[in-house]
């Protein structure tokens, strides 16, 4: 008896135009798998590395920027509530007139951040 070696069956891809029988539909073409800068930084290349700390990078300036905004506005209630007032408009600068500030820092922090990490992701999506 003849030794046959075995065959393993021819492998074939199925879209869905050619499961459905569908001859007229142009024929798919096979996406990469990954983007060439996202596998430089899930493979941790040099440049996979400089896009990581570029989008750190942003994140700190953003970070630092808020955080002197912060410093520099509540940094000065000290010098605002030395001068002669009345408490009445002490109290309503503290307790009524920073928190709006606070907010719009913070608002302004994570939209940079938002934004910072949409470029980010479509520098790497490219």
């Amino acid at each position: 008896m003849p030794e046959h070696p075995q065959r393993r069956p021819r492998r074939e891809t199925v879209t869905y135009a050619s499961a459905l029988g569908d001859r007229s539909a142009p024929p798919l073409r096979p996406r990469p798998l990954h983007p060439p800068a996202r596998s430089e930084i899930d493979e941790q290349t040099t440049l996979g590395h400089t896009y990581v700390r570029s989008l750190m990078r942003s994140q700190l300036r953003a970070a630092l920027t808020a955080l002197g905004a912060l410093a520099l506005l509540v940094g000065t209630l000290p010098l605002l509530l030395a001068l002669p007032a009345p408490e009445a408009l002490v109290w309503a600068v503290l307790g009524v007139g920073v928190y709006p500030v606070v907010w719009a820092v913070a608002h302004w922090y994570v939209r940079r951040a938002e934004r910072n990490e949409r470029d980010f992701t479509g520098l790497v999506e490219r």
